[in-house]
């Protein structure tokens, strides 16, 4: 559940994609992670507080994050190959470690120090979706929102981050164009 000091318009996405709406659609765009209360409310938003310092180390990693992600999904857009160095050094930090215990599989995230850890979780499930498909991570559709989602409609054809926001601004946009005509 999203901190509610979190102005961001769209929360609650998977982790890898909320991480990159901490920037959303403003002049200048407006940026979450600007400093370490805004890193603070995007732990709280994604129940990393009490796992994650709340700290310059962890926001460099974070915001290091964000770009290699941003950078994927812009080589992505634009039908360029993917330059994967960056995620993959982030990617390096980490690893998942499995065990049996009394209580049955376990799993555990070590990294290579805790400044890492959300950076590394975002990271990790950016691969996630794209398992479960890389059709599905979109971009909003609206050109003046620079939000991103997963689409978990059936079909696969969602289009805006949000129908409330976003979809209602291009309904009204066509209404408007066809009442001026």
């Amino acid at each position: 559940m999203a901190d509610p000091r979190d102005p961001r318009p769209l929360t609650g996405e998977p982790l890898s994609l909320d991480l990159l709406n901490t920037r959303w659609a403003g002049t200048p765009v407006n940026d979450l992670l600007t400093d370490l209360d805004g890193y603070r409310t995007w732990l709280a938003s994604n129940c990393l507080a009490g796992r994650c310092p709340a700290d310059q180390q962890g926001l460099d990693a974070v915001r290091a994050t964000r770009d290699a992600l941003q950078s994927l999904l812009d080589d992505a857009a634009a039908g360029r190959p993917a330059d994967p160095r960056a995620l993959n050094a982030i990617l390096a930090r980490g690893r998942l470690r499995h065990s049996l215990t009394p209580d049955g599989p376990e799993q555990r995230v070590e990294v290579d120090g805790e400044q890492w850890l959300a950076a590394w979780l975002a990271a990790d499930n950016y691969l996630e979706l794209l398992g479960r498909g890389a059709h599905r991570i979109k971009a909003c559709a609206h050109p003046n929102c620079i939000l991103h989602f997963f689409d978990t409609s059936q079909n696969g054809r969602r289009r805006w981050c949000s129908m409330a926001v976003c979809g209602n601004r291009a309904k009204a946009a066509r209404h408007y164009e066809k009442a001026t005509r």
